[in-house]
């Protein structure tokens, strides 16, 4: 409970919030100059900004040498621990690790139920938004929208890029949202999160193919999806 109230202290002021968002959607290190420029502060507010973050190790800094003579600085980035505020009589994250290792004991039929059940929600997901469009004729943009406002929605960090020549859909996922779970059962959580994703492209799109191209728990940047249309 302490460390909640510590984590929503920090984030209770919105520009923090804000900087906190800007440096998740980067994927990449940001200085105090450049926080300072993109929401028009001051370097000296910026840098107690980013130090709040610090403290809750929401992110992590390091010190850089310019390798010319010059003064080192400070670059900041997103921290590998995950966030969590929740309270301790709702342990979801207790009750999933529960439900992931029973279904692993039962072998191959609890794991393909797993892969089909992750595939039916990640259908509907997308189907609620789909509707809500009232199943309108989408471009593709229109319909990679549609696959990033879920995927925002669902924490997943994500980049989406068309290459039209090739007609292939690359998105990237930068924050695994099984994390934690998925040290002790990648390869049963990382097919169920694949069957996911393949369950909302074919909401919106026609006998695509999904390709794994990359994986975080190999070491990689992302987990990296082509869907070929």
């Amino acid at each position: 409970m302490k460390e909640t109230l510590r984590l929503t202290n920090v984030l209770n002021d919105q520009t923090r919030l804000k900087i906190y968002e800007y440096i998740m959607k980067k994927h990449d290190e940001v200085t105090v100059q450049e926080i300072a420029k993109e929401f028009d502060i001051h370097p000296n507010v910026a840098r107690l900004h980013l130090s709040k973050l610090e403290e809750v190790d929401m992110i992590v800094s390091e010190t850089r040498k310019t390798g010319k003579g010059g003064r080192p600085f400070r670059v900041y980035h997103l921290s590998d621990n995950v966030i969590e505020l929740y309270f301790p009589f709702r342990d979801y994250q207790l009750l999933a690790k529960i439900a992931l290792e029973t279904l692993a004991a039962l072998g191959p039929e609890g794991q393909d139920a797993l892969t089909k059940t992750g595939e039916k929600f990640g259908k509907e997901i997308i189907q609620r938004i789909y509707d809500e469009k009232e199943n309108q004729s989408l471009s593709i943009t229109q319909k990679i929208n549609i696959l990033k406002e879920a995927s925002v929605m669902l924490g997943l960090n994500p980049e989406f890029n068309y290459y039209e020549k090739e007609k292939k859909i690359v998105m990237k996922i930068f924050n695994c949202p099984f994390k934690e779970l998925a040290d002790e059962h990648t390869v049963i959580l990382c097919n169920m999160h694949a069957n996911f994703i393949k369950g909302m492209f074919d909401v919106l799109f026609d006998d695509i193919e999904l390709k794994e191209n990359e994986n975080m728990f190999d070491g990689c940047e992302s987990c990296t999806y082509q869907a070929s249309l």
